[in-house]
């Protein structure tokens, strides 16, 4: 063969050898100790942490897909029974592994909010992961409908972020009618009658600062217990497409106002649920919120009361 042949004989052959081994190195995906390189490559939200503090502007709302920065809540089963069910699910990387390593925040490796679409159904919930297969599983409390599952957690060597996806409960769906905008709810217990009122500026656009004040039987409640490291959880849920805002409690307490920081980032209506921990248990307190528009009025908003259960089941 002449020497021209061999050269082209050989660029060919190395050419063939680099597509091969690229291509079965895609196939393969990276490990679960390459994934922080290999995400940021593909999407860029891979954020360092300085001093613990979060950029100032405006984020839109988060948990819209199950999918996000390279990893996904595959959730085990689709279709569950009415009444107390096992939630079993999977977070997994962006070469189809479980994720197993987290940054504890709240106390927590993840934080599970499952919520009725009519927003009407709300439980805060933490889910036990079986290092061995993966598995994240918990017990809920359904009711027939549509719920949204969404998990907030912290992959170790990210920032926060939160997956979502819906599960259909079978039997006959009961109608419930959103509470119109309202500052005020009530959460009746065996301990007596809590009324928590919220405050604050709630335009879009801008950061906030919202104060939930715990009051019983008319009087202020001074003793607010610590619950996952803080003495009072926010979250709230846009009306529609369940869009989720990430809300941060402040210093401070034991009440009876607790301070949170947020951004409601479009004009839309709201759900906002406050967990708070007193005389050994944890309450939920509900409210509506029109970013954009004035309060209606006060006195109809609802609330639930809930013993505390290993699962933290609301």
């Amino acid at each position: 063969m002449s020497t021209p042949l061999r050269v082209a004989a050989f660029v060919a052959a190395l050419a063939a050898a680099f597509a091969v081994a690229w291509g079965g190195g895609r196939l393969v995906g990276p490990e679960i100790g390459d994934l922080s390189a290999s995400a940021s490559e593909q999407t860029g939200h891979r954020v360092e942490r300085v001093d613990g503090n979060h950029d100032s502007t405006v984020a839109p709302a988060s948990g819209l897909t199950a999918r996000a920065d390279g990893f996904t809540l595959a959730l085990a089963d689709r279709t569950l029974p009415a009444g107390r069910t096992r939630l079993e699910f999977s977070v997994l990387t962006s070469s189809g592994r479980p994720l197993l390593d987290y940054t504890r925040e709240h106390e927590k490796d993840l934080h599970l909010i499952v919520v009725r679409r009519d927003l009407t159904g709300f439980q805060h919930v933490h889910p036990r992961l079986d290092r061995a297969t993966g598995t994240w599983s918990v017990d809920v409390r359904l009711t027939p409908g549509t719920w949204r599952v969404i998990a907030d957690l912290v992959p170790e060597g990210w920032d926060a972020i939160t997956l979502a996806d819906d599960v259909a409960v079978g039997g006959e769906l009961t109608p419930a009618e959103l509470p119109g905008d309202d500052r005020t709810a009530t959460v009746a217990t065996d301990e007596g009658t809590y009324t928590v009122t919220l405050e604050g500026d709630t335009a879009p656009g801008a950061p906030t600062v919202l104060t939930t004040r715990v009051e019983l039987d008319g009087e202020p409640v001074t003793d607010l217990e610590p619950y996952l490291g803080a003495f009072g959880h926010l979250v709230a849920i846009r009306a529609g497409d369940l869009g989720y805002l990430h809300v941060h409690p402040e210093d401070g307490g034991p009440g009876p106002g607790i301070d949170f920081a947020t951004a409601f980032p479009e004009p839309a209506t709201y759900r906002l649920f406050l967990d708070f921990q007193h005389r050994g248990a944890v309450r939920t307190a509900g409210f509506t919120v029109e970013s954009g528009g004035a309060p209606s009025g006060s006195g109809s908003g609802s609330g639930s009361g809930h013993e505390e259960d290993d699962d933290h089941d609301h």
